[in-house]
C-alpha cells in the first residue's frame, strides 16, 4: 500500500528536471542568440573604418530599400495624414479652433507617426527583403563560397545593407511627413474649408527644433534596428527552404516589435534630453 507513493515522488522529481533542463536549454539559446546578434550588429559599423568598402554594394542597397519603398511610403503617408485631420477636426471644431487641426497634424507626424510608421513598413518590405536573400544564399552556399575565397560576408553583404538602410530611412521619412501633410492639407481644406496658406503656415510653424531632432534621431536607431535584424535572421538560416521561410517571417515580426519596444524608450530619453 505504501509503494505507490514511493514511486511517485521519483517521477515528479524526473518531470520538475526535465522541465528545467527544457528552461535552461531555452534560455541558453536566446542568450547565444542575442551575443551573436550584437557581435554582428556592431562589427556592421566596425567594418566603415577599415578597408575593403564595397561602395557598388551600398548603391544597389540604397536603389533596393529607398527607391523601391517609395511608392508605398507615398501612399501610405498621404492617407495617414487624412485620418489625422478627419479624427483631429471634429474635436477641434467643437471648441472653434478648426485652424489647430494643422498644428496637430504636423507635430503628430513629424515627431511620431512619421518615423514609426515608415520604419515598420520598410520592416515589413526590407527586412523580409533581407532575410529571404541571405537566407537563400546560406541554403545554396554561396556564403560558404565567398568565405572559401577570402571574402567577409558581413563585410560584403551585411555592412552595405545596413549603412544603406541607415541613410535612407531618414529621406523616406521626410518623404512620408511631406505627404502627409498634403494629404492633411486636402481634406482640410475640403472638410474645413481651411487655405492654402493657412494650413502651410501653422504646419511649417507648429514643430520646433526639438520636434525635428526627435524625427531625425529615431530613424536612424530604427534603421539600424531593422537591417540589423534581418541580415542576422537570413545568416543564421538553418532548415532548408523551408528555414527561409521561417527567417524571413521571424526577421518582420522581431523587427517590428522591436521597433515598437525601443521607439517607447527612446522616447523617454528623447524627451528628458529635448523637452
Amino acid at each position: 500500500m505504501q509503494a505507490a507513493p514511493q514511486t511517485s515522488a521519483p517521477r515528479s522529481a524526473g518531470r520538475m528536471e526535465s522541465w528545467r533542463s527544457v528552461v535552461n536549454e531555452g534560455f541558453k539559446r536566446v542568450l547565444l542568440s542575442v551575443q551573436e546578434y550584437t557581435l554582428l550588429a556592431a562589427s556592421a559599423l566596425a567594418n566603415l573604418f577599415t578597408p575593403p568598402l564595397y561602395l557598388r554594394d551600398l548603391v544597389d542597397q540604397m536603389d533596393v530599400i529607398g527607391v523601391g519603398s517609395l511608392p508605398i511610403i507615398i501612399l501610405t503617408g498621404f492617407f495617414i495624414g487624412a485620418v489625422l485631420v478627419l479624427q483631429t477636426a471634429s474635436q477641434f471644431a467643437r471648441f472653434g479652433t478648426t485652424s489647430l487641426t494643422a498644428d496637430a497634424v504636423s507635430i503628430a507626424l513629424i515627431r511620431e507617426l512619421g518615423p514609426t510608421i515608415t520604419a515598420l513598413l520598410v520592416a515589413g518590405r526590407s527586412s523580409s527583403g533581407i532575410a529571404s536573400e541571405l537566407g537563400s544564399m546560406v541554403v545554396t552556399e554561396q556564403v560558404d563560397a565567398m568565405r572559401a575565397m577570402g571574402i567577409d560576408p558581413g563585410r560584403k553583404l551585411v555592412t552595405p545593407r545596413v549603412v544603406a538602410s541607415i541613410l535612407v530611412l531618414p529621406l523616406l521619412v521626410g518623404v512620408a511627413d511631406f505627404f502627409g501633410l498634403l494629404g492633411g492639407f486636402a481634406i482640410a481644406h475640403i472638410t474645413l474649408g481651411l487655405s492654402g496658406p493657412e494650413f502651410w503656415h501653422r504646419a511649417i510653424q507648429a514643430p520646433d527644433v526639438n520636434d525635428l531632432a526627435q524625427g531625425l534621431i529615431k530613424p536612424l536607431v530604427f534603421a539600424y534596428i531593422l537591417s540589423t535584424v534581418g541580415c542576422f535572421k537570413g545568416l543564421t538560416v538553418q532548415g532548408g527552404t523551408q528555414g527561409v521561410g521561417r527567417a524571413t517571417t521571424s526577421a518582420v515580426v522581431i523587427a517590428s516589435v522591436s521597433i515598437l519596444v525601443v521607439d517607447f524608450f527612446l522616447n523617454k530619453i528623447l524627451l528628458f534630453l529635448l523637452p
